[in-house]
Order: C-alpha cells, then sequence, then structure tokens
C-alpha cells in the first residue's frame, strides 16, 4: 500500500485528489493539509511514501518546504503545477530540489481536468514511490557563469566532430545539473534528452545556463552542435542528430511518441548512432522504464563509447538497468565520474 500525503491550500484541489485515489487498492491517502506548517505535523505521526505538493501557499511556499523536507527526509514528491510559463519556471525549481515528478492543473476546469488526468497521476504516484530521492552536494568551486568573461573559442575547437549524447528522465533534472555544472568551456558539444513537459524545458535550460560555463539552450530545428555548447530536447518534440558537411546540427520533429516519450532518448541515440557513430560518448542516466537503453546499444555497435549511470548514484535505476541488461554499456560508473568521462573523451579528441 502507497500511503500519500496531499498538500494544497485549495481545499477542492485536496477533495478532488482525495477522491481520485481513494478507490484505487493500492494506494492510501494517509492526510492533507492546506499549508506545510500544518503538513509536518500531521507527516511526522505517519510519514507518506508519496507527497503530493503545491508551490503557491501561504506562510511557507511549496518550494521552501520541499527543499526543507530533502534535506531532512528525503521523500518521494510530485508537484502539483499550473500549467502556465510561472508555473512551469517554479516547477523546474522544484524539480532541481529534489522533485521527482510534476502533474499539471489547469486554472479553470480544475475538477474536470484532475478527474481526466486520475489514471496518470496513479500511474506517476506509482513510479514515485520506486524512487530514491537524494540530495545532491553542491559543485564546488565553480561560480556561475554571469559572473565570468566568455572564454574564447578556437574555429578548430568549433568544429571539432566528436558530440556526447545524454538521456535521462525521474531525478535526471537533478543530475544534469551536477554534470555540467562541472564541465570546462571546451568540452565537447552535446545532445541531451530529458523526459520533461512541454513549456518546462526552455525553463530548465534557461536556469542551467546560468548556473553553468558551458552555454545551455532548448535546441532549435537546425542548431548546429559545437564545443561548449549543451542543446536540450524541447518537451513535446523528438530531436535527433545529423551531419551536415563538416559538422553536426540536431532537428527538432513532431511526431508520436516513442516508449511512451517526446522527446524519446532512443530517438536521439538512434539518430546519434546513424551519424556520427565512432566520435561519440553515449550515457544513459537515472530515469524510470527503458526508453534509450536500445538507442545506446545502436550507438555501442556503430563503434561509439557507452556508458551507464550505476545503480547507488540513481534516483530510479530504470534506463541504465535495461541498457547494462542489453549489453549496451560498456561501462558502469557513478554520476561522480560523468563530467571527468566527457572532459577525457574531450580531451581524446584535441590530443589524439
Amino acid at each position: 500500500m502507497i500511503k500519500v500525503f496531499i498538500v494544497d491550500d485549495s481545499a477542492l484541489v485536496r477533495q478532488v485528489l482525495t477522491g481520485c485515489l481513494d478507490n484505487h487498492p493500492g494506494i492510501k491517502v494517509i492526510g492533507q493539509a492546506g499549508d506545510p506548517l500544518y503538513a509536518i505535523e500531521k507527516m511526522r505521526r505517519d510519514w507518506p511514501d508519496v507527497l503530493i505538493l503545491d508551490i503557491e501557499m501561504p506562510r511557507m511556499d511549496g518550494l521552501t518546504f520541499l527543499r526543507q523536507i530533502m534535506s531532512e527526509r528525503p521523500t518521494p514528491t510530485l508537484i502539483c503545477s499550473t500549467l502556465t510559463e510561472d508555473g512551469a519556471g517554479v516547477s523546474v525549481e522544484a524539480l532541481s530540489a529534489g522533485a521527482v515528478g510534476v502533474f499539471t492543473k489547469a486554472r479553470l476546469g480544475l475538477r474536470q481536468s484532475l478527474e481526466q488526468m486520475s489514471g496518470d497521476l496513479i500511474r506517476k504516484i506509482e513510479e514515485a514511490a520506486r524512487t530514491r530521492p537524494r540530495l545532491f552536494n553542491a559543485v564546488p568551486g565553480l561560480a556561475a557563469k554571469k559572473t565570468q568573461a566568455p572564454a574564447p573559442v578556437s574555429p578548430l575547437l568549433q568544429t571539432t566532430d566528436r558530440v556526447v549524447a545524454l538521456g535521462c528522465s525521474t531525478g535526471g533534472t537533478q543530475a544534469l545539473e551536477y554534470v555540467l555544472r562541472q564541465l570546462p568551456r571546451d568540452c565537447p558539444g552535446i545532445v541531451i534528452v530529458q523526459h520533461m513537459p512541454e513549456k518546462f524545458t526552455a525553463d530548465f535550460a534557461r536556469r542551467l545556463d546560468n548556473l553553468c560555463q558551458i552555454e545551455v539552450r532548448e535546441a532549435k530545428h537546425l542548431d548546429r552542435v559545437h564545443t561548449g555548447l549543451a542543446l536540450i530536447a524541447p518537451g513535446g518534440f523528438h530531436m535527433q542528430l545529423k551531419r551536415s558537411g563538416a559538422h553536426y546540427q540536431v532537428e527538432v520533429l513532431d511526431g508520436p511518441p516513442v516508449n511512451r516519450h517526446k522527446p524519446s532518448v532512443d530517438v536521439l541515440f538512434r539518430s546519434v548512432a546513424r551519424h556520427a557513430g565512432a566520435n561519440t560518448l553515449g550515457i544513459i542516466m537515472t530515469g524510470m522504464g527503458d526508453d534509450g537503453a536500445r538507442g545506446l546499444l545502436a550507438m555501442r555497435e556503430s563503434g561509439a563509447q557507452t556508458v551507464a549511470q550505476d545503480e547507488a548514484s540513481c534516483v530510479v535505476f530504470g534506463m541504465p538497468k535495461e541498457a547494462i541488461r542489453m549489453g549496451a554499456a560498456q561501462t558502469v560508473e557513478p554520476l561522480s565520474r560523468v563530467p571527468l568521462l566527457i572532459q577525457q573523451f574531450g580531451d581524446h579528441a584535441r590530443h589524439g
């Protein structure tokens, strides 16, 4: 039985969510509260397996509460977010603080929208209960990008044909921040699929761009891949790598979901295998399900270097586990080694 606690200042939201979940035989709503200070008193008497948390609340906002929970007793947390630009921005902050997922609610027709998405919410709760959220240590010694003057990048470095492809899902927002913040400006070009809803990826990219030495942005169709740049596939679209003369570029495409996801890691990895082969490093990181495992195998078979994140450092070991099971990963590494592997991959390109 998965024990769920709901924190939302809307009595209607609490009522509808409880009603949606009460009939499920494997889920029990053990409590609810209109604000975090009241919630923590009740939670300490019976701690939940999964917390459903709104962000905008009185007395203490949900983000502050989430950070407190993650520092004291990391708990799988789903963010209840509005479908707005502001809602997307603060939800990205919540994911970076340790939340394992987001579900969206409409401002109008609230009861109907929540009832329609009850099946998706139940699936997210079941997935969240299988995660192991953790508090990542801050990366030492790196100033925010805004405080540093841009480092010159030579044309030779800009035309490097080495590409790093990263794929992740649940827990990936924290993991990507940990990795990208440690990369120098002369690292190889990086293409990324992080499972994330539409509207969220632009805010996620902007947040990382402000934190990292490298440039990070949401990919646009036909963006060129080059040194010191990380391109994140936009939510709601697939991203593929293509060769264009001496360079690589990305294609941002619509299409049906693959492995229930759009963007899909498999779509990206398979295109990397076809068009870049041995010039690439593929890394599959924390995430639920098996998206990316077959694509990583295709990369390995094309001559790429391939890595899977180890179980101990994953929030959820689904995607890396499947890749390892299929023989897609040449090595299994802790998250702490991933930045070094990317730098070594780039150094090898420069120094032969």
